[in-house]
């Protein structure tokens, strides 16, 4: 079982209780479930409510979609994020629909997307572990990506599982206790 981490001021349980597992259950996750997170995506706020967040997703159902999916990952992340019976690409759209002009929020948006996902999981009990380490190559060449369109995060998705079919190097990543900076050192004087 997880630590517990020490929080220094009151937060809403689904917070308290999200971190980013390597570690999932084969369990499938239900349809509407999937359908939920997005939604939860879909009603972030974004500048000029562009909305610029897009996914491709799949869960295992999907053999041939989750494995192009699977493959577009680091080496490093192959090594755990197969077991989650969900993997997702965010993009983001790197302009502005209504002008055209460069939109330099985009990554901003699509974090608050991605934050609602993540605590709409949490309140089903679901876990999210986002990860840089992908193949922006790979993606641009297994998926008909659209000018205009930029692979930011890959994203793993399931219910917890047992860390001890992890190495033992994960393993102890996984059951370390989740440390943060102090509060204070977030604050610019």
């Amino acid at each position: 079982m997880k630590p517990k981490p020490d929080f220094q001021h009151p937060i809403h349980e689904f917070l308290q209780k999200r971190w980013s597992p390597r570690s999932f259950s084969d369990k499938p996750i239900k349809h509407e479930y999937l359908l939920s997170l997005f939604e939860a995506a879909r009603w972030a706020a974004s500048a000029m409510n562009e909305q610029p967040w897009r996914f491709i997703y799949a869960d295992k159902s999907d053999k041939d979609k989750y494995n192009k999916l699977f493959n577009c990952l680091v080496d490093a992340n192959k090594l755990w994020a197969g077991t989650a019976p969900v993997l997702v690409i965010s993009f983001i759209k790197t302009h502005f629909e209504k002008n055209n002009e460069k939109n330099k929020w985009a990554m901003h948006d699509l974090g608050l997307a991605i934050g609602n996902l993540t605590i709409q999981a949490s309140s089903l009990g679901l876990y999210v572990h986002n990860m840089a380490g992908f193949s922006i190559e790979i993606v641009k060449k297994e998926f008909d990506i659209p000018d205009g369109l930029e692979p930011i995060t890959m994203i793993a998705i399931g219910y917890l599982g047992n860390p001890d079919l992890l190495s033992e190097k994960l393993k102890e990543r996984e059951i370390a206790i989740q440390q943060r900076k102090p509060l204070n050192e977030l604050f610019i004087n």
